[in-house]
């Protein structure tokens, strides 16, 4: 591969917008099935709580919580343990500590009737699996969010591995496969023996985006305007949030 900094925009771009392309293409059906789940939620007024254990999937979690064009029902589980601002290696061997997630989703006190998004880049570790059977122990409706190709290609023995040696995709009600490659880094330079250039962020951020713009569209055909945050930035935009506010005060933890 060329070391030419135009060349390298373009093969990250083309390698970026292909692997959305094929979410696309191949998650249609699931997102649309997803999206009528958490638009049963917001038209009864119930929260949607995601959680995204591990250094980096925690982003997937923020991206869709108090987020301008974001609806004000989602309650992300920011939860300090794998959060990177932690510390990098403390957020990993948390991530790999088993009962961890067990703990978080009781000390949410999820339960029947709630639904849970769990998101997470390659779909393993224990703190992932952990928190699905755990809120799948107490009630709650579970969609994973993940790569079905990097988890089904990791060893069963990897130290990263619940000890049940499940994958998300395996212990959902319902996956959305991101479609992330092994290893996660996908540009190769001539030179260089590792690869760079990390997508699973992109990846989990346009299914997340779209799984949430769906939700807004599901809810209008029922004739429901739900309450999407606007930019406190933007012109208006304390005053229209401020009419929303008194309704998750209390409720949404992270608020």
């Amino acid at each position: 591969m060329t070391t030419d900094p135009a060349a390298l925009a373009s093969e990250y771009f083309e390698t970026i917008t292909d692997l959305m392309a094929r979410i696309r293409t191949e998650e249609q059906t699931a997102v649309a099935e997803a999206a009528r789940l958490l638009a049963d939620q917001i038209a009864a007024d119930r929260l949607i709580h995601v959680y995204g254990p591990g250094g980096h999937s925690n982003l997937a979690s923020q991206e869709v919580f108090f987020r301008a064009g974001g609806l004000m029902h989602v309650s992300a589980i920011l939860d300090e343990g794998t959060l990177l601002s932690g510390g990098a290696l403390r957020s990993m061997a948390i991530e790999r500590t088993p009962g961890y997630g067990r703990i978080v989703i009781e000390d949410n006190q999820l339960g029947p009737g709630d639904l849970l998004i769990l998101v997470n880049a390659y779909g393993i570790n224990t703190a992932l699996i952990d928190a699905a059977l755990t809120a799948r122990e107490h009630g709650c409706t579970l969609i994973g969010v993940s790569s079905r190709v990097h988890a089904d290609s990791t060893a069963p023995e990897h130290p990263a591995r619940h000890p049940s040696r499940q994958n998300l995709h395996d212990v959902v009600d319902l996956h959305l496969d991101t479609k992330v490659p092994v290893g996660d880094a996908a540009i190769e330079i001539d030179g260089v023996a590792e690869r760079t250039g990390a997508v699973s962020t992109f990846a989990n951020a346009f299914t997340m985006n779209w799984l949430m713009m769906s939700t807004v569209a599901a809810l209008a055909e029922r004739g429901i305007d739900p309450p999407i945050w606007r930019s406190g930035n933007a012109p208006g935009g304390d005053e229209a949030n401020g009419q929303f506010i008194a309704n998750f005060t209390g409720r949404v933890r992270s608020l």
